[in-house]
């Protein structure tokens, strides 16, 4: 593969580290490591979301209610989560703070929780964002002391001579170190040290010193009283947490195939720098080997990506607030609502003989404004914490308008037997073979205005396989 030209490293880098560039007039194509510092820069200030949630009481006065007041309830938290998918994902179309918006999405999977609550589940998205570009431990320390992580994995429950141990085994496992770099007595252990560690109903962090075991631990070789801002210490003192999120990082930015050598040098970095995140991911993006055959157009899309970059591209405006969800639901990723505690498997997972079917229509239907009908099953087709219903009629139509203006204006002084390369290196990740241009680029009308040409190829170019890439 030949050197990238600077305008597709840079749509190489914004795939990566956002949702894609929007065709705007008159870009500046800044070099890459101008463009680093700037989406670093751009990013450096954490700004809550804010959503108008409906005003739910907590589910334990809901459950004390009659069967009205709990349908009442139900539907309050229904349009909740609505609400806070469709503001998210505006925000990650919208915002010039990609980097933080991408980095959030992130520990979103890596920190997965499937909540009842849009308050609880919207402070928990506030926490990730303010500390998604912070050091790790200031991070990890914020969301063990999550609410709604706390619900989630049961800590509420976790009591001097009664121990839960659902947080601290997903904290070792799944959070810092890895399968099979701790014990069963360790994950005992440090379940002893988050004893007391609960919530009140206004959603605030609170430590029950009654409830906790104020007893001498044994935890990863180390002795003492410890309490659970010491075992959150000793798990990131460890190299291993370093190695560990470094193969996250590395998978979810650069590629689904490790590359030991790379991650090692990663890894030791994120390590002596204290687990800072910006620096980590500044090294990553500056890297030679960033831009290399073996990583650019080398990961599929998650379904999240591909919607934002659609609506980050060309302004894509739905009909009604339900469908991005219904588009999410089909394929395979909804915000707020991860499979379970491991989050999305992610890489080759996202892609089905009938989700990559599904996939090639999406672009095409939304921008044109046309009528894209969505099948879910019973089971996609439940509302986030309602009963599951199966129903008569699963088709969902769902409609968008776009705007292409900017990318035609961009391209209105390109000669037509250039169209195809021009635009084919701003759409895809992966060069064009010579064979598939000469199929887009036929019937054509001659008399076509310049801007439906532009229109038309772009049509054709999303509908390839090509574009699920990035």
């Amino acid at each position: 593969m030949k050197t990238l030209a600077r305008e597709q490293k840079l749509q190489h880098l914004y795939w990566r580290a956002g949702f894609g560039i929007p065709f705007r007039p008159d870009q500046a194509s800044p070099g890459i490591k101008s463009a680093v510092r700037e989406l670093l820069r751009q990013s450096g200030q954490a700004v809550p979301l804010e959503v108008a949630l409906p005003r739910t009481e907590t589910t334990l006065q809901a459950d004390a209610q009659n069967a009205e007041m709990r349908l009442l309830r139900q539907r309050e938290r229904q349009q909740g989560f609505v609400l806070l998918n469709n503001v998210w994902l505006q925000q990650m179309a919208t915002s010039e703070a990609q980097l933080r918006e991408k980095m959030t999405l992130f520990w979103h999977g890596h920190f997965a929780c499937r909540l009842r609550e849009p308050r609880f589940a919207l402070q928990q998205h506030n926490t990730l964002r303010e500390h998604a570009l912070d050091k790790f431990p200031d991070l990890l320390l914020a969301i063990s002391k999550d609410p709604g992580m706390l619900q989630f994995l049961n800590n509420q429950q976790n009591r001097k001579q009664r121990p839960n141990e659902n947080f601290a085994r997903e904290l070792l496992e799944l959070f810092t170190l890895g399968r099979g770099h701790y014990t069963e007595q360790d994950i005992k252990e440090a379940a002893r040290a988050f004893t007391g560690w609960s919530y009140n109903p206004q959603g605030e962090f609170v430590f029950r010193a009654r409830q906790h075991d104020r007893g001498k631990k044994t935890f990863m070789g180390k002795r003492g009283n410890f309490s659970g801002e010491e075992i959150l210490q000793i798990v990131v003192e460890n190299p291993r947490t370093a190695e560990f999120l470094t193969e996250k990082i590395y998978a979810f930015f650069v590629s689904d195939t490790p590359h030991p050598e790379r991650i090692q040098s990663l890894s030791s970095y994120f390590y002596e720098t204290g687990y800072d995140i910006p620096k980590l991911l500044e090294k990553i993006f500056t890297a030679k080997w960033f831009y290399g055959p073996d990583v650019v157009g080398s990961k599929i899309k998650s379904p999240i990506e591909l919607l934002a970059g659609l609506q980050r591209q060309f302004d894509v405006r739905y009909s009604d607030g339900r469908s991005p969800l219904v588009l999410q639901r089909a394929l395979g990723q909804e915000l707020f609502r991860p499979p379970n505690v491991s989050g999305w498997a992610g890489g080759r997972n996202w892609i089905d003989s009938s989700t990559l079917a599904f996939r090639l229509r999406i672009g095409p239907a939304l921008l044109q404004d046309a009528a894209l009908e969505v099948n879910l099953k019973p089971d996609d087709d439940t509302e986030p914490t309602a009963p599951r219903r199966r129903r008569q009629d699963g088709i969902r139509v769902v409609r968008a308008k776009a705007d292409l203006n900017g990318l035609q204006q961009q391209l209105q002084k390109v000669k037509d037997r250039e169209l195809i390369d021009r635009l084919s290196q701003k759409l895809l990740q992966v060069p064009l073979r010579p064979e598939t241009a000469a199929l887009l680029t036929q019937h054509i009308p001659s008399g076509a205005a310049h801007a439906d040409k532009v229109t038309l190829l772009t049509l054709r170019l999303l509908s390839l396989p090509e574009y699920q890439l990035c």
